[in-house]
């Protein structure tokens, strides 16, 4: 069994906990689906949002998913780039499984199908 990352964005409507909290939940949901992940499969979790979303910590919105409490996640800031998307969420999963690179599903939704068009369309 190797450990494989698995990518997603999301984009998010206003700078508010509830848009954050729900654009979180989708993004995540989308993944675990996906992918047909088990909770106890997850090793840790890394989140990022835009700077100009500041209204809530996007790991509090998977903490509060039944059993995610023990997975290891964190939080921060993506760079500052002129031009780059605004108000996004990105998820790096790191997951433990037997499946190969090319069989893992890598979510990008609402907005974000811009940032790899090639893997929104899988």
């Amino acid at each position: 069994m190797k450990v494989r990352g698995i990518r997603g964005a999301i984009s998010v409507e206003e700078n508010t906990p509830d848009a954050i909290f729900a654009a979180t939940r989708e993004l995540m949901d989308e993944v675990v689906a996906r992918n047909q992940l088990k909770v106890d499969d997850v090793a840790s979790v890394l989140l990022t949002m835009t700077p100009d979303l500041n209204a809530a910590f996007p790991a509090k919105a998977v903490r509060s998913v039944a059993g995610w409490e023990w997975v290891p996640l964190m939080c921060s800031s993506e760079l500052h780039i002129d031009g780059a998307l605004p108000r996004c969420v990105r998820v790096l999963l790191h997951v433990n499984t037997d499946l190969g690179q090319d069989a893992l599903s890598h979510v990008y939704l609402k907005g974000a199908t811009v940032l790899r068009p090639d893997l929104a369309d899988k």
